[in-house]
């Protein structure tokens, strides 16, 4: 917490979130607004591009106020190829000034700008110009770093990689303070930046829960339609013998409600959580291997004359006696969704289903805390930042496996919270560990999710950034007034 000679926040104050992306798919700068306007008393102006929805409390709340920039070229391919070369170089200055635009004239004055890294470019060249023009504090939260995602298409030796990198940090240093993600960031900005930067872990906010039965109930009945319909040829859960009666409303894949006692159905499958933006720095095709080397192991693991046999296959599967059907759902958008769920379409399983859908910010928690278990692909384009999914996945109670990478160690605690896997095959192995008798047994994944409950109680968003945020927003703002 912040000691009492600290320097305070002025009640009337205002602050500008600035993100050059999605707001409603940047979850820990809508969480720094709520906390402004909520812990630090503050107008807040978010200035950001639309196109998905943020949480309901951050639209709602009175103090804060969304201003969303157009962005151009919406789509570079509708435009003739001979053309690209020149978007590439218009692009960042159509934003450069999209952004001073609405830094220096759409939104009020504000006493501190607090913006997103990355991107970097243009983004922290003009918050910098913007916060010189009205004499504004200007703070960095630095998620990742951008010249790293950079490299993932062009190569670490690209000469404009090296030009971002140099920006980046030039800028980066210009700040009047800086929070990162993760100790090994911190260090690595002390070190070899020349910047101090106070760490902010991520945590879920107040609404990302273990959901209750009910909660369950009504989501699954809501999605239930879309779980039932197969990408290609039928699958496990479109299996006519394996689904309830369509025309039951009160029933679905994994719930019961007779009058108002509300159950989870014996034969159903476990539900894996996984979601993702669809970029590089995670290969999605590790979760399709797993997915099929599971579909493998378990058939070699029953007895192969009933695998002759149709009606005690399926009387194993459904009663839970070996191994359970596998779903998962993907959520989440970006460049490489397509290409996967095509890849998605050709694997023939008996035992797994796959489905992507994109979630209202209100349903995504409920997801998360009905789910059995929570799949992480992210590995870190720099090495240095932390994946906010799983801070989401164990607000909801829910315990991860998640890609093993330098720093991932910082959040998720191996036996404890979750598992950590390198390869397709070992994660393979933990679906067949984690998920043996399911639902009566599993007493390692039962185990996990304790662990999971047992941390989530200790601290919070509110208290992380009341400790660690408050007190260096203060102070920037306090230096930069006198």
């Amino acid at each position: 917490m912040s000691g009492q000679n600290e320097p305070r926040i002025r009640p009337s104050g205002r602050a500008a979130v600035v993100v050059l992306g999605d707001i409603g798919r940047s979850p820990r700068m809508q969480y720094h607004a709520l906390s402004l306007a909520r812990q630090a008393h503050l107008e807040v102006d978010i200035v950001a591009y639309g196109g998905s929805d943020p949480h309901s409390a951050v639209k709602e709340h009175k103090s804060i106020h969304i201003n969303e920039m157009t962005q151009w070229p919406s789509n570079p391919r509708s435009f003739p190829k001979i053309l690209h070369p020149l978007l590439l170089i218009l692009k960042p200055l159509v934003q450069f000034f999209m952004l001073l635009w609405y830094l220096c004239v759409k939104i009020p004055k504000p006493d501190v700008f607090i913006v997103q890294n990355p991107p970097s470019v243009p983004t922290l060249v003009a918050v910098k110009l913007a916060s010189w023009i009205r004499r504004s504090a200007f703070i960095i939260d630095w998620h990742n770093f951008g010249y790293t995602l950079l490299a993932l298409s062009l190569g670490r030796n690209s000469r404009f990689v090296a030009l971002y990198h140099w920006i980046e940090k030039h800028f980066g240093k210009m700040a009047n303070g800086s929070l990162c993600v993760t100790k090994a960031m911190q260090h690595e900005l002390s070190q070899n930046w020349g910047i101090s930067a106070t760490v902010l872990y991520d945590q879920p906010p107040d609404f990302f829960q273990p959901a209750s039965l009910e909660e369950k109930h009504k989501l699954f009945c809501g999605i239930d339609k879309s779980l039932r319909t197969p990408y290609s040829l039928q699958d496990c859960l479109s299996n006519e013998e394996l689904t309830p009666d369509d025309d039951n409303p009160n029933v679905t894949l994994f719930t019961t409600q007779t009058g108002t006692d509300i159950s989870l159905k014996w034969n159903r499958p476990a539900l894996i959580v996984s979601s993702t933006s669809w970029t590089p720095d995670e290969d999605f095709s590790i979760l399709l291997e797993a997915a099929l080397m599971y579909d493998r192991r378990v058939s070699a693991l029953l007895n192969e004359d009933d695998l002759k046999r149709e009606d005690v296959f399926w009387q194993e599967i459904k009663g839970g006696k070996q191994y359970p059907r596998l779903l998962f759902i993907i959520t989440g958008k970006g460049p490489e969704k397509e290409k996967y769920e095509q890849k998605m379409a050709k694997l023939n399983l008996k035992r797994v289903a796959f489905r992507t859908m994109w979630l209202e910010p209100e349903d995504y928690p409920l997801l998360l805390g009905s789910a059995d278990l929570g799949v992480c692909l992210h590995t870190s384009s720099s090495g240095l930042d932390l994946p906010m999914k799983v801070v989401d996945m164990f607000g909801c109670g829910l315990p991860v496996c998640a890609v093993s990478y330098s720093c991932i160690n910082e959040l998720v605690e191996v036996d404890k919270n979750g598992l950590l896997f390198s390869s397709s095959s070992e994660l393979a192995d933990q679906f067949v560990t984690l998920f043996k008798g399911f639902p009566g047994e599993c007493d390692e994944l039962k185990s996990l999710r304790q662990g999971v409950l047992a941390s989530r109680s200790s601290v919070n968003w509110a208290t992380e950034w009341e400790a660690n945020a408050k007190p260096l927003i203060s102070k920037v703002i306090f230096d930069n007034s006198s």
